[in-house]
């Protein structure tokens, strides 16, 4: 059966610590060695990964094209505007001819409906690279971090300050399967997708809603926040008016425990979500979250291969 990663469900909560576990190996594998060299497996050799891009990308874009490299593969990518899926053909009929070229796709799109759709009808594994509902691989990334960073998944209190978006969504899903708690400080009208929210309670997790920054804050190990207009969006004034009380500065850092540290999954609008004394602060973790984009997509290629 083809395994597909358009949320972190899919894999489930055994497959997603088995990812992760994955991705130290190989990191820890290939320390002091240049970008372009190939893991000592090479485990996808002579594996094509179709990348589609309908959104603007750096880290998605660069983290699986390295990620493909390192594992001994290659990428196509391919651009909606200069492809025939930017001018009328089918989703289903795009899945069905790059099933017939290459062994994967990823896809970095807008709604979550076309990338269900291009799963439904391609043959080879459908990986989500960003929609307005989730972003999976991103969130493979921060908690490969917070790892890192000596901090227990069971128990962990996340702090997300902000839009109620798509990376939101993604993180209350890892609540769930990896049993952390997430207290959510957003203004009335920004809140998360309420399914994301019931499995992840359903699960065990403690899922929070808050209206006052410093609540959502108070005592957390971790501070997340990300950009509060996504591109393409509309009403960017009105949103950002709403949005300021959760802006993370030092003050809302001074309430969470003494060692807890920022994520923010870039790009960053310093002076709009976060002060750069926060994000260029010693507590960021940014840029490890950024490098680790690339260990964490590696792991996520090989379970949808199934060696994981």
């Amino acid at each position: 059966m083809t395994r597909h990663f358009l949320n972190l469900a899919d894999a489930g909560g055994n497959a997603l610590s088995a990812m992760l576990n994955d991705a130290i190996e190989r990191k820890e594998a290939r320390k002091d060695w240049p970008k372009g060299k190939v893991d000592a497996d090479a485990p996808l050799s002579e594996h094509v990964l179709a990348m589609i891009f309908e959104k603007s990308s750096t880290r998605t874009r660069v983290s699986f094209d390295m990620a493909i490299r390192q594992l001994g593969g290659t990428s196509l990518v391919m651009e909606s505007g200069s492809m025939q899926l930017g001018r009328g053909e089918t989703v289903a009929d795009t899945a069905k001819v790059l099933s017939r070229m290459c062994d994967a796709i990823m896809i970095r799109t807008d709604h979550h409906d076309k990338i269900e759709e291009l799963a439904a009808n391609a043959t080879i594994p459908v990986i989500n690279g960003l929609t307005d509902l989730s972003h999976p691989c991103q969130i493979v990334a921060d908690l490969l971090t917070l790892i890192e960073h000596g901090k227990a998944l069971p128990g962990l209190e996340v702090a997300w300050l902000g839009d109620g978006n798509n990376v939101l969504n993604s993180i209350v899903e890892a609540a769930g399967l990896m049993k952390f708690n997430v207290r959510v400080g957003c203004p009335e009208g920004y809140d998360c997708d309420q399914s994301f929210i019931t499995a992840a309670q359903e699960s065990g997790a403690n899922i929070t809603i808050h209206r006052d920054a410093m609540e959502a804050a108070s005592g957390a190990d971790v501070i997340v926040a990300d950009t509060w207009v996504s591109m393409g969006q509309a009403h960017a004034d009105e949103k950002i008016e709403a949005m300021m009380p959760f802006q993370v500065n030092d003050m809302i850092m001074e309430q969470a425990k003494n060692d807890a540290v920022f994520l923010h999954c870039l790009p960053a609008h310093r002076g709009e979500e976060v002060m750069p004394s926060v994000i260029d602060g010693p507590q960021s973790l940014v840029w490890d979250e950024a490098e680790n984009r690339i260990h964490a997509q590696k792991s996520v290629l090989r379970w949808a291969f199934g060696q994981i």
